[in-house]
């Protein structure tokens, strides 16, 4: 086999790392090719001899580099599910609609979380606008002022959850000055808001 160029073995794996923490997966060899200025077989040489060296490791995505590995191994992904209304309560929807790479640091201490779409005005006041995605810790219990999904007869919606016991019902308070509270005897607490995500 032919010297392999250090300065090539550097742009390779400067490409790998560029490409990933762009796009979240490893480059192919075609990527890799058109980015470097060679040809696809003398990249693939390249690409089996620096995982000979153990400068790379192979695996399902393509190529790795210690860095990759690393940024991979601190994100992870999150089902998107439907959306919430942030208004009145709507009919339940729930469906996978596909999956976005978090960083885990957005989920603190949990690995069970959804992403809602909100829809409607009602939680304005606390930053939560039509259309932004809500990363929603899912648990079935939650403190006084959460903001919450709230399942009430099959019907769901993002408000922030006071329990008034002595009064044997929950108040769920819209974060909109126009609109109502909603009182409630009985609902399923599906989640708690930790973050909003916007401009995705």
């Amino acid at each position: 086999m032919r010297t392999k160029s250090d300065e090539k073995i550097k742009e390779i794996k400067r490409c790998i790392e560029s490409f990933y923490e762009a796009n979240d997966r490893s480059p192919s060899v075609r990527e890799i090719s058109e980015t470097v200025g060679m040809s696809k077989s003398n990249v693939q040489r390249y690409l089996i001899s620096m995982a000979e060296d153990g400068i790379l490791e192979r695996n399902e995505d393509g190529y790795a580099t210690e860095l990759t590995t690393m940024i991979g191994s601190q994100t992870v992904n999150v089902p998107k599910i439907g959306y919430v209304p942030c208004g009145p309560l709507a009919e339940e929807v729930e469906c996978i609609e596909g999956y976005l790479k978090l960083p885990l640091a957005f989920l603190g201490d949990t690995r069970k979380a959804f992403l809602l779409s909100a829809c409607g005005n009602s939680m304005i006041g606390a930053g939560i606008d039509d259309g932004d995605l809500v990363l929603v810790k899912q648990q079935e219990t939650a403190d006084d002022g959460d903001i919450i999904v709230a399942l009430v007869e099959n019907e769901v919606t993002l408000k922030r959850y006071y329990n008034e016991p002595s009064k044997h019902r929950v108040r769920l308070h819209p974060e909109n000055p126009i609109m109502k509270d909603i009182f409630v005897k009985d609902l399923i607490i599906q989640g708690v808001a930790i973050k909003v995500i916007k401009d995705l």
